[in-house]
């Protein structure tokens, strides 16, 4: 990943190169020159990943190369730091302590240069010639969004028949032992999308009153399987001992018809025996179970007649799988006859495994449909096979040779996950922001850059959806054990992460890490809370304290952790973490107030205090962190306002959870007209005094703004329903939620004449019963409403053939706890409810 790191490097050091710092001025030829060296060896650099596996030398140069980018990004970063400093207190300028920085950065940056120059002759002379400076064009994704159904499935109706009907079968029989059932193959070959096929079937969630799905990874304690049933079956089950989680399984299932999945289960299954031994019998229950070893499901209880075998795709439906997601700009259609026979002889070479073909469809998704570039990425996998026999390993190290360079930081980020861990998009991106991994192009923002990073490594199938919005807007994914025994390896390999070393620069912070070795790394540039769903992490005082010791950390996330002591006092220090951008105390405890040395984060770009329920106040130096882009102060139940001055803050982008003040002794909702470059904000409104009168159009101007949440969570009195029928909100607005909205009818400024560009709209408990006049448009003016959901309104009457007639242009609906919305093409719509899908619609 060298060529990702010397590009991240570059990108700063151009920007920073045109701010004109003063102490990046005084090193600038030095700069310059390091820039030249590093332009000239990126061409290399981009095909080295491959080289570097057959050539040893090679190997080593970039090792050291990458440790030399390193250092010269953190004096880069210093110098930054240093201007400014002076800009604020100039009669710094000439203290001996700065005299002593200029001296140092000086000599080491010379130093550090002089061994790039020989980093690249030693490039020039294995490459037998001189290297050209070619420009860098491979920068801009081709797709900034998801392109194909992430739910495609291709080939594998007859094997979920065919389990189907053995369920079915069991049920009909009426035996009074589980049936167990076990899907048994070879890594990649589908398996769990079988399982998943089965266990989201209408039929199957119809016929089985408790539905459990468990993903066993080879780490997994029984423990740790039993407290995620119970999250599966709703309960949290936080401290009962492993006897008392047993018994609470048994009293949920008792009585019930239930279908348990245990997905990729490996050879230790000494806990199966007695997690099984607790369970209920009888009333046609079933337990599938899918691994990779036939002996396991035999352990398991699994007959052989009930043993399942995936075949291989045959080559129809490889290529039928491979068009849908290569060509899924053109439908899934192969439209360019050039393209076809090379295609084809890629498709073969995956010898009819999915997620081989998968990885090779979405690399070849996103490169330019031209015969020769198919061409050399058919022949860099026939190489590629040569080293490597096995199909699957071989699509996916091709898949990351190929990414461009910004986007092999994003992916190996995955390794410092565990396995079969289920990771939030919001992590991830935003670590990816404050670490700089994100390429900023054309003035777009962070954010929608991040997104398009996302979506980049999505659409390669190098991550898997696992959650998704009512809008599509992906919530959550997780990685293939496959493709995470690569990415963990090429991260141990580029000293990205590692478990074993104290040289590498991201640790994840989870309650069985090494604390020697987080102690002992002082080349740590993120520390990110790596624990998973429905767990805790329980940091030691002696170790929240250290986390203030990495001078040139970049990225802090300490979320869903438990400390010994308050906060505020374990991180007294944080102010030293000059280079800090990404700060996340979320859902910590306890957390009451923030450190006082916060206001030093001069850097900070993402602070994100999201359910810290404990946390009363803000302080007021919050409104002196300028580059501030990201602020999440949501489901902060204590937060009684945000601290007076925050319309400074003009680079926000993302502003979640917003209270605004009673009084003017805090931020007013009138302070939001300041920030223009807001994309997302999230209101929490709850009192009419919190609107006056000259603020209602205080968001009508943000033109960035393109969603828009309003919550009125626990409100009082009845002027603010008046306050929020005035409110005015942006015409541009993309998508809106609106939640426990107080009033009997919806807002007036509801209305297509007002939000002419709507796509989404949310519209979640409360007391709404019926719509505005202006809701339903009027002069042939409809909505351009694509998605809808409507949620826990027990008075809402509305009529199916009216909402579609002004909602031309619907493509989901998506309703649940709504009894009065009877004339729905949904069943069940006063329950649990369900989702309408116009087909006319589909892309």
């Amino acid at each position: 990943m060298a060529d990702a790191i010397v590009s991240a490097f570059l990108e700063k050091l151009l920007n920073t190169l045109a701010e004109e710092g003063r102490y990046v001025t005084k090193f600038r030829e030095e700069f310059e020159k390091l820039q030249t060296e590093l332009q000239l060896m990126q061409c290399f650099l981009k095909d080295a990943d491959r080289l570097k596996r057959k050539n040893h030398t090679v190997n080593k140069i970039l090792a050291d190369l990458r440790e030399l980018v390193y250092e010269a990004e953190d004096i880069l970063a210093d110098c930054q730091l240093q201007s400014s400093h002076d800009a604020d207190d100039r009669l710094t300028r000439f203290s001996p302590s700065n005299l002593h920085f200029k001296h140092q950065s000086g000599k080491r940056l010379k130093e550090i240069t002089g061994k790039i120059t020989q980093v690249k002759q030693s490039i020039q002379s294995l490459l037998g010639g001189p290297l050209l400076f070619q420009p860098d064009v491979d920068q801009m994704p081709r797709w900034s969004s998801q392109v194909y159904d992430h739910t495609l499935v291709v080939g594998l109706e007859a094997d979920t028949r065919k389990i189907k009907d053995w369920v079915f079968e069991a049920a009909c029989e009426g035996k009074q032992e589980i049936l167990a059932i076990g899907v048994v193959g070879m890594g990649g070959l589908g398996k769990t999308t079988i399982a998943q096929k089965v266990f989201n079937e209408k039929e199957i969630d119809g016929h089985f009153e408790r539905r459990v799905w468990v993903s066993v990874s080879q780490s997994f304690t029984e423990e740790q399987i039993m407290r995620s049933m119970l999250r599966n079956l709703g309960d949290a089950s936080v401290g009962d001992d492993a006897n008392e989680l047993l018994t609470k399984i048994n009293q949920y299932l008792l009585g019930k018809r239930y279908l348990i999945v245990m997905d990729d289960v490996w050879s230790d299954v000494a806990w199966w025996g007695r997690i099984s031994q607790g369970l209920p019998k009888g009333n046609g229950s079933c337990i599938i179970i899918t691994t990779r070893i036939e002996e396991v499901s035999v352990k398991m209880g699994v007959k052989k007649t009930r043993v399942h075998r995936p075949e291989f795709l045959n080559k129809d439906y490889s290529w039928l799988l491979f068009q849908k997601i290569a060509f899924a700009a053109s439908e899934g259609e192969c439209i360019y006859p050039d393209l076809e026979d090379v295609g084809r002889e890629i498709v073969h070479k995956c010898k009819g495994l999915p997620l081989a073909i998968k990885a090779v469809g979405g690399m070849m998704l996103c490169k330019a449909p031209y015969y020769r570039e198919w061409r050399r990425i058919a022949d860099h996998f026939r190489d590629e096979l040569a080293e490597n026999d096995d199909s699957v390993m071989a699509s996916l190290q091709l898949s990351y040779d190929e990414l461009p360079s910004y986007l092999k930081s994003c992916f190996l980020s995955f390794s410092l996950y565990p396995e079969d861990c289920v990771i939030t998009k919001q992590q991830v991106v935003r670590w990816w922001i404050g670490e700089g991994f994100v390429p900023l192009r054309r003035g777009r923002s962070s954010t929608d850059a991040g997104e398009d990073c996302f979506s980049g490594l999505i659409n390669r199938c190098l991550i898997e959806v696992v959650d998704k919005a009512y809008s599509g807007t992906i919530l959550t994914c997780k990685m293939h054990d496959m493709v995470r025994e690569l990415v963990i390896r090429i991260a141990k390999d580029d000293a990205f992460c590692t478990t074993n070393s104290t040289n590498c620069r991201h640790l994840g912070i989870t309650n069985n890490m090494d604390r020697k070795q987080l102690t002992a790394n002082q080349k740590l540039r993120g520390l990110v809370s790596t624990t998973k769903t429905g767990e805790v992490n329980k940091i030691e005082s002696s170790t929240a304290k250290k986390l203030s010791e990495f001078q040139y950390l970049r990225v802090l996330d300490v979320s869903k952790s438990i400390f010994e002591l308050p906060l505020s006092s374990l991180l007294f220090h944080i102010g030293s973490l000059k280079h800090l951008t990404y700060l996340s105390l979320s859902n910590t405890h306890p957390l009451i107030e923030l450190p006082a040395s916060l206001e030093k984060l001069t850097n900070l770009q993402i602070l994100d205090l999201s359910y810290c329920q404990n946390l009363k106040t803000l302080p007021q130096n919050l409104i002196t962190l300028r580059k501030l882009k990201v602020l999440d102060v949501s489901n902060c139940g204590s937060l009684e306002c945000l601290p007076k001055g925050l319309g400074r803050l003009s680079d926000l982008e993302v502003l979640l959870g917003f209270r605004p003040a009673r009084s003017s002794h805090g931020c007013r909702i009138g302070e939001l007209r300041n920030l223009t470059r807001l994309r997302i904000l999230g209101l929490h409104l709850t009192h009419g005094d919190e609107v006056q009168g000259n603020e209602v159009n205080a968001m009508l101007n943000l033109q960035d703004l393109e969603n828009l949440s309003i919550s009125c969570f626990d409100s009082h009195g009845s002027d603010l329903t008046s306050k929020l029928d005035r409110i005015r909100p942006p015409q541009q607005l993309h998508e809106l939620s609106l939640m426990f909205y107080p009033g009997k009818m919806s807002p007036a400024w509801l209305n297509p004449i007002a939000l002419p560009l709507l796509n989404y709209l949310s519209i979640s408990s409360g007391n709404l019963a019926s719509m505005h006049q202006n809701f339903w448009g009027h002069n042939n003016i409809d909505w351009k409403i694509e998605g809808l959901m409507l949620e826990a309104l027990s008075d809402l009457e509305l009529h199916w053939p009216m909402l579609q007639e002004t909602m031309k242009c619907l493509r989901i609906v998506n309703v649940s706890w709504c009894p009065e919305l009877v004339s729905f093409p949904i069943d069940g719509v006063g329950f649990r409810g369900g989702v309408w899908i116009n087909d006319e619609h589909k892309h």
